[in-house]
């Protein structure tokens, strides 16, 4: 037979994964092609182990379990080598080797038996209990451990232990010293047969080293050692898995020259293999020419056959198969659940994919991969079967698959579509109960989409507590959305909670999430049904500092209630925050209170605090009626806070009635406060030019009499100066100005 040649193949290296096998099968027992069973200790051991089982007592048949026993409970010391020592004086081969199997979950006790046996001279080790170490340290990564143990020249080897070895560095990844330890066999006196090559076979097309195996290949055939079936079925299996279609090709014309019968393994490889590449209709072929031969199909080939055509979008030729597979009496297993429930709901068949689900779920059948469900959940939303979607949760609950956030997610979302939401609330009464949402194995997390209806809805209809313990529990996950939080401020706010609604709020501030304007507005709003105008002030901060700019409105309503509650200067501030975000047109609309709380401010004293919000409002177009504060001021006799608004009347030139001047100088002067009715009334003539107040020549008077004789003096030249020509009286509003 020809070799197979390397001078055609594409200079190309596959993609490899992390596990090279699952690119290539549809299910663990498509993984990989027929494996050879592990070495099995030698009939003569067997033989030995059933004739000595028999003649021992039920004591001594549990000799290894306690030699195990007390390796596990003690430290490997002189101490406990004299126990055993004492408990068996003589070891055979296959005792050493129940010994060795009863320790394989520990393989440093295995290991410290199987070194100190020879060295006490208690037992010669044979081929059988070196594979059998061999085969313990290679399952458990020992790989070092074993290696020297066969290169050991006083042990016994045999070729299976060369074969476990091998295996292991596979297992493990370290090709090269797989390929090692193979070149070695020979230098130490260990024969290769295709069990040995085979071996190595898996280990390089495991990693997609396919030029190297065809090499090994060629020497395996120029060794004069025959491939076998298993040879054929490794060597295709590695060839699709690193994508060489021509390779595999030649592979199999090989095996088929050589007279070899493929049998069900080989043609599922091949079917596999030529699926990969879309090759549906040769798959077909090879599956017809299967049954043709009256080489029965197994699930695997199946399931593989039913695979390809739900990739190939054939939904309907996968269904065939898979209602032949039953037929023949196969039972489908997860995989094929797996593949086949994904490419129903692709193809929308919501009904066909419901009666799949039915058989998995009666068959108590999980699949690998729980995504299915997720897909599933979502097909019959779509489809609005609710119903169906409901049952994909009840079978999931049946199979012991836990449950995720997302899966709830889908059918509250659709529920709510629906309007259905006294079935998703149950649902999220179950998700808040079981907290499902905090489970840190979750896949799928709920959508936004879906808790936000739920959450709305809830706070809509009075059970805003409700609706945040769910988002607490979603806050935990690292949820920040904005609009669940809002619909929990508009909640707690529409059911007279506005503490906690704040606390809310002050949650989005620390965390950096925008806030609603609106959800301002309801808060503010029901602080003052409440009666909390001071605590509908804070919030009203709060929204200004989150650059929301209130309605004039609303500026209202907390001034009138602060005001009503006393609070003036509070609702001074608030009156000065409207006038500085510029709302001109509230501050003009609310003049009326504007100046009740101006006047409130004059008649508590506060001064200062008036004329600084009446010097702003000023600033900004809106000044307020000066003739009605002084004439109020003076009628409660306020007449040093008349006296200063005066003044600043004066300063900046306002307009007022005539008829003020002479209320305040009136006022003053009743109050025996000559001197400031002097200071004003110079002010007065150094503003107007004149002035016709009647009661002038009783203050010169009243300054005269209190010794003020200079400032008597004064005023009465002022009035001479002004008065020194005729002068126009002028009634109602006028411009008071400077005398030139």
């Amino acid at each position: 037979m020809a070799l197979v040649s390397n001078s055609k193949l594409l200079r190309w290296r596959p993609t490899l994964h992390p596990n090279p096998l699952s690119t290539f099968s549809t299910a663990e027992a498509l993984s990989e092609p027929d494996h050879a069973p592990h070495p099995s200790p030698s009939p003569q051991i067997q033989t030995q182990t059933q004739t000595q089982t028999q003649a021992q007592s039920p004591a001594h048949k549990n000799l290894e379990l306690t030699i195990c026993k007390m390796m596990s409970n003690r430290a490997w010391t002189t101490r406990l080598q004299n126990s055993i020592r004492s408990l068996v004086p003589h070891f055979d081969p296959s005792l050493v080797y129940n010994v060795l199997h009863a320790a394989s979950a520990s393989p440093d006790h295995a290991l410290q038996f199987y070194r100190w046996l020879p060295r006490a001279g208690l037992f010669a080790h044979t081929p059988d209990t070196t594979l059998k170490i061999v085969q313990i340290l290679a399952r458990h990564a020992k790989l070092n451990h074993a290696r020297c143990i066969l290169l050991d020249p006083h042990a016994p080897r045999s070729e299976d232990a060369f074969v476990a070895l091998i295996d292991g560095y596979g297992r493990a990844g370290i090709v090269q010293e797989a390929v090692n330890i193979f070149r070695k066999m020979p230098d130490l006196g260990v024969q290769r047969t295709v069990k040995s090559y085979d071996a190595l076979f898996k280990v390089i097309l495991r990693r997609g080293r396919y030029m190297m195996a065809k090499r090994l290949y060629n020497a395996m055939l120029r060794e004069g050692v025959d491939p076998t079936r298993h040879t054929f079925n490794i060597l295709l299996w590695g060839m699709f898995l690193s994508l060489r279609l021509d390779t595999a090709v030649r592979f199999h014309e090989d095996m088929k020259s050589r007279g070899i019968v493929p049998d069900v393994v080989t043609y599922n490889t091949l079917i596999n293999g030529f699926l990969r590449f879309k090759k549906v209709e040769e798959a077909e072929n090879l599956f017809a020419e299967m049954k043709g031969k009256e080489i029965a199909p197994n699930v695997i080939s199946f399931t593989t056959m039913l695979k390809g055509y739900v990739a190939a979008g054939r939904i309907d030729g996968a269904m065939e198969v898979f209602q032949e597979m039953k037929s023949c009496g196969i039972k489908p297993n997860a995989v094929t659940f797996s593949t086949l429930l994904p490419g129903l709901c692709d193809a929308e068949k919501t009904a066909e994919a419901r009666e799949v689900l039915a058989e998995m779920v009666e068959r108590f059948i999980a699949p690998k991969d729980n995504a299915v469900f997720m897909k599933l959940l979502s097909c019959h939303c779509k489809a609005g079967d609710l119903d169906a979607a409901a049952d994909v949760l009840k079978g999931m609950i049946r199979l012991s698959i836990p449950t995720e956030a997302g899966h709830y997610g889908v059918l509250i979302e659709s529920f709510c579509k629906a309007s259905v939401y006294d079935k998703a609330e149950k649902l999220l009464d179950k998700l808040i109960e079981k907290e499902i949402v905090l489970r840190p194995q979750n896949a799928f997390e709920m959508e936004p989409s879906a808790y936000n209806l739920m959450i709305e809805y809830l706070c809509d209809h009075g059970r805003t507590g409700k609706a945040e313990t769910f988002f607490r529990q979603l806050m935990k996950k690292g949820v920040q959305d904005s609009a669940a939080f809002n619909s929990l401020i508009r909640g707690h706010s529409k059911e007279g909670n506005p503490d906690s609604a704040f606390e809310i709020i002050k949650i989005m501030g620390r965390r950096g999430v925008p806030r609603d304007a609106d959800s301002y507005k309801l808060l503010i709003e029901s602080y003052l049904r409440k009666g909390e105008p001071a605590d509908a002030k804070t919030a009203l901060d709060s929204m200004l500092e989150s650059g929301h700019q209130p309605e004039s409105s609303l500026y209202r309503s907390i001034m009138e209630s602060l005001f009503d509650d006393g609070r003036v200067q509070t609702a001074s501030r608030v009156m000065k925050s409207m006038v500085e975000k510029g709302v001109e047109k509230g501050v003009k609309e609310n003049m009326d209170l504007v100046s009740k709380i101006l006047e409130a401010l004059l008649m508590r004293g506060h001064v200062e605090e008036a004329l600084g919000r009446i010097d702003l409002l000023t600033v900004n177009g809106c000044e307020p009626d000066f003739d009605h504060l002084l004439s109020v001021l003076c009628e409660k006799e306020k007449t040093i806070a008349a006296l200063k608004l005066l003044d600043f009347v004066l300063e900046r030139d306002c307009i007022i009635e005539f008829s003020i001047y002479d209320k305040v100088l009136d006022a003053l002067l009743a109050a025996g406060k000559t001197l400031n009715a002097y200071s004003i009334l110079c002010k007065i003539l150094e503003k107007r030019g004149s002035t016709d107040w009647s009661s002038r020549d009783e203050l010169i008077k009243s300054l005269n009499q209190e010794g003020n004789t200079k400032q008597a003096d004064v005023l009465s030249r002022m009035i001479k100066g002004t008065d020194g020509g005729p002068v126009k009286k002028r009634e109602g509003k006028r411009k008071a100005t400077l005398a030139t």
